[in-house]
């Protein structure tokens, strides 16, 4: 870095998306802490120093690294943000839930480190991603519905980014009603027979911080009558592609759940 340099030159990330954000534009040295969540990129959780969960932080180790910004995501990390306010340190929590919100999270956390250039490179890559896969998609002469689910007990069904990616693989979610609700509070399903009656022909699933069980959704009383369990079409997307609203997403996440489309397309030309 240059000696000049009048961006941010400590970082703490108590989400995963902005250290693979920063690691992409190769700012990685700005980087002093990360959540012990993080697994992309694979060497940052060699290389940094782990100071938070995801409700939770340690908030003497987060200030022993003398951070000079700390970055996080939602309202459920509001309490930390408040304890790093009341210590004196900056804090930016952003908030978004969407596609676009993703591509301007990556634009705007590349400003904020004097990358503006190339954040502009790699969002556009992005984009142009997003729009292959849609291309790709659009050739195929039926749209399956699809039911993500994002935790079991109580069923949660996805979020808005997840619902939208879905759409650009080629699929249609069945809760897209749901989906526009930020908070996972809100997208519950007060009875699984909701999943029957709407039947998809894919069940996705990624239960945050544990593995999805496809043979014990399809346990599931009544579920045997869904085509989605009828023909075997019950999938797991791996949680850190897909949970988290950065790059994983609109890459390795999007392109997963293309592929589980495009197999059920094959079968059905």
């Amino acid at each position: 870095m240059k000696t000049n340099d009048p961006f941010p030159h400590r970082i703490v990330c108590l989400t995963e998306e902005p250290t693979e954000v920063l690691y992409a534009l190769g700012e990685e040295d700005r980087i002093v802490g990360i959540s012990g969540f993080t697994v992309r990129p694979p060497r940052a959780r060699r290389e940094k120093p782990k100071v938070s969960a995801f409700t939770s932080a340690k908030l003497d180790e987060i200030l022993a690294l003398k951070p000079d910004l700390v970055i996080g995501f939602s309202d459920i990390q509001a309490d930390i943000a408040r304890e790093l306010i009341h210590a004196g340190i900056e804090v930016w929590i952003s908030n978004h839930r969407s596609v676009e919100g993703i591509l301007a999270y990556i634009r705007r956390l590349g400003a904020m480190v004097g990358a503006h250039e190339k954040a502009e490179q790699y969002a556009q890559r992005a984009e142009a991603h997003l729009e292959k896969v849609r291309a790709a998609a659009a050739q195929w002469p039926r749209r399956p519905k699809v039911y993500f689910e994002e935790w079991d007990e109580p069923i949660i069904t996805g979020i808005r980014w997840v619902a939208e990616l879905i759409g650009v693989a080629g699929g249609d979610d069945v809760f897209p009603e749901h989906s526009r609700e930020s908070l996972a509070k809100y997208r519950i399903l007060a009875d699984g027979s909701e999943v029957v009656e709407r039947a998809p022909d894919i069940i996705l699933g990624s239960w945050c911080g544990k593995r999805f069980r496809p043979e014990k959704v399809a346990a599931r009383p009544g579920w045997d009558v869904i085509p989605a369990v009828r023909n075997g079409d019950v999938h797991e997307i791996k949680s850190p592609i897909i949970l988290q609203p950065g790059p994983a997403a609109l890459f390795d996440g999007l392109d997963a759940i293309h592929a589980v489309i495009a197999n059920w397309s094959s079968r059905r030309t």
